[in-house]
């Protein structure tokens, strides 16, 4: 068994966070079983996670409980919001996005389509295992929302991806991606409880990542001791908006991600870096439509974060030229923004971004913007 060449990696990896991607199957939550969606506000009703082995086992290609339901579940008390109910119909929002690339993935591909790109036997099943531990992710982030508020159901996705290396190359960005955000959102959560479920969570996201790098990019799984945590996490949730059908979610659920900057999205251009530590690096603002306004004569900065760390590097406005900082370790997972202050140490310092750089295997960047 080999696993595809970096240069094929290279040729064909075409990733749906491109705004001018192919269009590619949509993605649809189920049409909702007999009944309301309410009833999904009982918290005994269907498998419960950490109990029934549902959410490792389920093995259908149909989307599994609860992404079988279509529909928002409306608050059933009138009392005040509990005081991490908005961090989780965010996690929520996001986690139908997550859920539904999984449902693509094993709707859209079978057992031999893994095996004649070269990758192992067990490569679809595990697609599916993944997919079934996100749908208890949905369940459990329902579970979290008190019954004063709403609990988003699945949107519409298209995901822009047709082969099995493209598809696996976008798993590693998502779970990389959670592993950030879930960090980043322990920083805003009130309850300990709350701290302690994204905690358990993003370990299962680092479970899905070591596995990846494992058996699909024969890479180490260890990104060296500490994974980077992102401050900002609703910006990375925001750019996961790229994936939703426009006009798709469901009347009735509440606005995705509160608050929402929608920032200028951040690339950079390929044959300008090599996005190892010390590169150059030629940045870019993909959407014609939404473009970062720079004031004459004000300096901004590209702050990257890695780890526990961030560093600042010079941004030239004009040609957005800046580097890769040289001290980082060329492992896991770098994010960059834009900043008109060093450092970005605050939501509204921020002017663009964030771009996520995935160093291991770093090829898999190739076509991610």
């Amino acid at each position: 068994m080999h696993s595809p060449s970096v240069s094929l990696l290279s040729a064909v990896l075409v990733l749906a966070v491109k705004l001018h991607a192919a269009p590619a199957p949509t993605v649809s939550p189920s049409p909702s079983p007999s009944g309301s969606s309410q009833i999904l506000d009982d918290p005994n009703f269907g498998p419960i996670p950490a109990k029934s082995s549902y959410y490792t086992s389920d093995n259908s290609t149909s989307p599994p409980f609860p992404g079988n339901y279509s529909q928002p579940v409306f608050p059933t008390s009138k009392g005040l919001a509990g005081p991490d109910d908005l961090l989780f119909q965010n996690l929520l929002g996001a986690e139908w996005a997550i859920f539904a690339f999984y449902q693509f993935g094993v709707e859209t591909f079978n057992q031999s389509a893994f095996e004649e790109a070269g990758y192992p036997p067990h490569t679809y099943q595990r697609i599916i295992e993944i997919r079934d531990n996100e749908a208890g992710h949905a369940r459990i982030f329902e579970e979290q929302i008190s019954t004063a508020s709403t609990k988003p159901a699945p949107c519409k996705y298209q995901f822009g991806i047709t082969s099995p290396v493209a598809y696996l190359a976008a798993h590693t960005i998502v779970e990389i991606s959670s592993m950030s955000f879930l960090t980043g959102l322990i920083l805003q959560a009130q309850l300990n409880s709350s701290k302690a479920a994204l905690v358990a969570i993003a370990e299962i996201e680092a479970r899905h990542e070591a596995w990846g790098l494992i058996d699909i990019w024969q890479q180490s799984p260890f990104a060296g001791p500490v994974d980077t945590v992102f401050p900002y996490a609703n910006e990375i949730l925001d750019t996961t908006k790229v994936y939703i059908v426009p006009g798709s979610c469901p009347a009735g659920n509440p606005d995705y991600p509160v608050p929402s900057q929608k920032l200028p999205t951040l690339s950079y251009k390929e044959k300008s870096t090599t996005l190892l530590p010390g590169s150059p690096v030629t940045l870019a603002f993909p959407d014609p439509a939404n473009q970062p306004v720079f004031e004459a004569g004000k300096t901004y900065y590209a702050v990257y974060f890695h780890g526990l760390l961030n560093i600042t590097e010079p941004f030239d406005t004009k040609s957005n030229a800046s580097i890769i900082p040289p001290e980082f370790e060329a492992r896991g997972l770098f994010l960059a923004v834009i900043s008109d202050t060093p450092g970005a140490p605050t939501i509204d310092s921020v002017k663009a971004g964030p771009l996520v750089i995935t160093e291991q295997p770093v090829e898999i960047n190739s076509g991610v913007m």
